[in-house]
This record gives structure tokens, sequence and C-alpha cells, in this order.
């Protein structure tokens, strides 16, 4: 424990955010850089406790107060690899986790927790900026080849941790960009693109092979794959949308959540789009159905772009602004929550059902009918059930709409009903503890495997799947464990309740 007395001297603090002028003109990332005293004073604030539930409460089992305690004494460099023992990518997590650590610390209990996941990405950038970060190229290589199949947080983590232990790694991407939703999701303002490609030029230089714009399925056969590798672990995401099937739903203006955010992230590659594919809200009113991250990245996008308003609905009710009983810590609690989009402007309303679109003769749509639900608990069954309130009947005027409602599964038909694999009752590909599934030599992991969930999950997710890729064809593996919980369940609830958890 670094300072005895450091939680009662400091209070939380998080790095300045710039102006909300300033950065809605532009796509550059919303926090500014912490000095080396602050994040050093925050670091403080870590008691060390003698049970560290933010340690639990990681998914990856970071070692917390390890680094805060190197943090606070001005160790960066053993920070940093004391970081890397359980994070392949903590400049990821400490960018768009929603730090799970954070609602298990001890001081949450009764105070504002230990700021983790920014002194995490304090490390992460300094780690970078200090040449401490270095490619690890195996000594030896083992002679067996995987393929990994998806190049998100999961597959990337699963490929540098199988490259790391001497197979010959390649990673499969459809999109012509390596990283998954990192890369296509989510938006600039949150994680720069340089970031992820930085990382992945580090998995390149330990010998990771990346075949972009190859469509596994079509553009390689599972047959190809079964008998060029030796594995071949499935680390796709889960990419079926949830849809809203209402009258007018294909009306022009009603679009699914990643259709937009991924052509804006195109557009700043430098991709052009014809007028009938360009998305563009500039001087139009625009609804976000959805109440998660998606639907504010949605909203920090719209206003990048110039929309004249913004209303963000949630069909559930506003959640309350602290902790109620039946949501003790540690458990992740279900609080209202603002993002830095949503202090940028828009409004939001709650307890909100869409009924129908409506859209003038040429099929463009102008307006959404909705109306007011409430929500009444059975006092047998402690279940809520939704009823429509009567005579609340409502118009929005609406240029375009965002579907942000969270997702179903995986993309089922192609590569995965091709391969025959099973999926679990969710629509999930489904495997046994050892990551595999039902086709032999065939292991999934990530949303693919666990349904959508944080980037931190999948992370998390990967390195185990790499270390069973390596029992699979060794016999035994020097890969580390993943000490983190595997799917709690209070994750699990509030991933549905809160509309989506995408990366996030």
């Amino acid at each position: 424990m670094g300072k005895v007395t450091g939680f009662m001297e400091a209070g939380r603090r998080t790095p300045p955010r710039r102006g909300k002028a300033e950065r809605i003109n532009d796509w550059s990332e919303v926090y500014l850089a912490w000095n080396d005293s602050d994040a050093r004073r925050q670091a403080s604030r870590c008691m060390d406790c003698g049970v560290p539930f933010c340690n639990g409460g990681c998914p990856l089992g970071n070692l917390i107060p390890e680094f805060n305690d190197f943090v606070y004494h001005g160790n960066w460099e053993e920070a940093i690899h004391r970081l890397h023992a359980t994070n392949n990518f903590p400049e990821f997590t400490g960018r768009v986790c929603p730090a799970p650590c954070e609602s298990s610390c001890t001081l949450s209990i009764n105070s504002d927790p230990v700021t983790i996941e920014m002194i995490e990405k304090a490390i992460a950038d300094r780690g970078w900026k200090e040449g401490w970060i270095k490619p690890e190229p195996a000594a030896q290589k083992t002679g067996k080849k995987v393929a990994v199949v998806g190049s998100g947080p999961a597959g990337l983590a699963a490929a540098q941790q199988l490259a790391r232990a001497g197979h010959t790694v390649t990673v499969f991407e459809r999109n012509e960009f390596i990283g998954g939703l990192l890369a296509l999701g989510i938006p600039e303002f949150k994680l720069e693109k340089s970031v992820v490609e930085r990382r992945a030029n580090q998995l390149r230089d330990e010998g990771v092979v990346f075949r972009v714009n190859t469509n596994v399925g079509v553009d390689i056969t599972h047959e190809e794959l079964h008998a060029e590798f030796d594995a071949i672990c499935l680390s796709g995401g889960s990419t079926v949308p949830r849809d809203l099937p209402v009258e007018g739903r294909d009306l022009k203006g009603v679009y699914f959540a990643m259709e937009f955010l991924t052509q804006q992230n195109r557009k700043l590659r430098g991709q052009e789009f014809p007028p009938e594919e360009n998305i563009d809200v500039v001087n139009k009113n625009v609804v976000i159905i959805g109440g998660g991250d998606t639907g504010a990245d949605c909203l920090g996008t719209t206003h990048r772009q110039g929309a004249s308003s913004v209303i963000q609905m949630e069909i559930m009710p506003r959640p309350q602004e602290t902790r109620t009983e039946a949501n003790p810590w540690p458990q992740w609690p279900t609080i209202f929550r603002t993002s830095s989009a949503h202090e940028e402007g828009g409004f939001r309303d709650f307890n909100v059902v869409t009924k129908r679109f409506v859209g003038d003769d040429k099929g463009n749509l102008t307006r959404m009918d909705c109306a007011r639900v409430e929500w009444i608990r059975d006092d047998e069954t402690g279940r809520f059930s939704m009823n429509e309130v009567p005579g609340s009947e409502f118009t929005i005027e609406a240029d375009a709409v965002f579907l942000a409602m969270g997702f179903l599964h995986p993309q089922h038909d192609g590569l995965l009903d091709a391969l025959d694999v099973n999926y679990d009752a969710q629509g999930n590909v489904a495997a046994n503890g050892k990551m595999m599934t039902n086709v032999d030599k065939v292991f999934a992991c990530g949303d693919m495997q666990r349904g959508q969930s944080l980037v931190v999950h999948a992370i998390a997710s990967g390195r185990r799947c790499a270390r069973q890729i390596d029992i699979f064809l060794m016999g035994s593996s020097q890969l580390p464990t993943v000490s983190g919980y595997a799917r709690p369940p209070i994750m699990a609830l509030a991933g549905k309740n809160d509309g989506d958890q995408s990366r996030r």
C-alpha cells in the first residue's frame, strides 16, 4: 500500500475532458492526458485491501492494487509489465471498458472508487511513449498452425497469446481493417484508430499474419481451413442486431446503429459513399432507440455530423441515481449514467415504446408515433410486465432513426452453419469447458461464444481460448490462466437491461 492515508486525503478525479464546443467540431479523443502527479495522487487512493474485490471484479483478474502501488511510487515501467501480465491491450480497456473493477472497489461501499480505468490508460500510454512496449516473438516455433477467424479483441488476444506460445497464427478478417468493433464500431472520439493499428503492428512483428477482406466461408471454405490448420479459433462478434419490426420499418431513414457508426469510421479513413448509401444527419432531426453505450456512440456521432436535434429513447424506466437496496455493492450498479456524448447535448427519454414509423410519398421517414409505458411488478413472481399507458400516444418528428437495441447472436448463415457447429439457447456458438465446439479442433471465444458483452470479457475469453488451444496442440501450456470471473450473472443481466453492451 503506497500511502496509508491516500484514500482519505484525495478525492476521486478523472482526467479532464476537452471543452464541449471544441470537441464536437473534431473526431479526436475526448479526454486530455493526465500529468504524472495527478495520476500518482489518484493511485494513492488504492487501499491494497486484504481481499481485493477489484481484482475479482475484473474479468481479466488484473493485479490492480499492485500496479496502483507502482504508479504511486513512480515506477511506471514495472506498472506496465504488471498490467501486461493479465491484459494484452490495456490501452483498449483503459478507454472503452465500463470498469466493473471500479464497481467492486471497496471504496465504492461509501465513497467514490479508485479511478482504475484511467490509471490503466495512463500506464499503457506511458508504456508506448517510453518504448517499453515491444514485440515479444516466440523464441521457438512449434510447427503448429492456428487459424483465428475474426480480428476483434477476443481474436487479437487469442492470436497474440498463441503466437507467443510459438504457433504460426493467421487471423482472417472479412472487413478491410483489423480490430473488429474496435476499428469500425467504436467512434474515433472514444478510441482513435491509430491506437488499434499500433497494437496490430506489434502482433505483426510477433509473427501474426493478417488476411483482411477475407470472408471465411466464402473466400475460403471451412474444408480448406481444416486441411491447412491444426486448430481453428472462432472469434467473430455477435453481429445480428435486434430489430424493431413495426409498421414503416422499411422507410428510408431507419437504420441499424452499426450501419451509421461503421460508415462514419470508414469516412474518417477516406472512404466515400454514393448519395443513395450515404448516412448524413446534418441539420436533421434524429432519434436514437436504445439507452446503452451504442446509443451514446450514435449520439456523439450525430453531434459531430451537425444534427439539428437528437433524442435518445429507452423503453425501460430511468435508472436511479444511486444504488437501491436490491443492488448492493459489489454488484454492478444499475444506476443512471451520463457519458461524454450526453454532456454534449441531446434529450433523453424513458418509458417510451415506438408504435410505427411514418413517411412521405417517396418513402422517406418523416415522423414516429410513440406511446408511454409503465412497468408493473407482480408481487408473487417479482417479475415486471410492460403496459402501455392509455391516452399517452405522441408524435416525434424524425428524419433519421438509429436502432441501438443490442445484438441477438453471431451470423449463422455462412461459416457457422457450414461447419455444423452447435448453438446454445441464445443462438451463440456452444463450447465446452475447454472452449471447444462439437466440431473437432474448432474452438470458440468472445461474443460469438458468450453473447454480446464487454471488451474486457472478450480479451479474457480470447486468452482462455488460446490456453486451451495450446493444451490441445501440445498437451500442456505455459500460457497463463485467467483468474477473473467468466460469466457473472449481474453483468449479464445489466447487459440485457442496458440496451446493449457491444464493447463495452
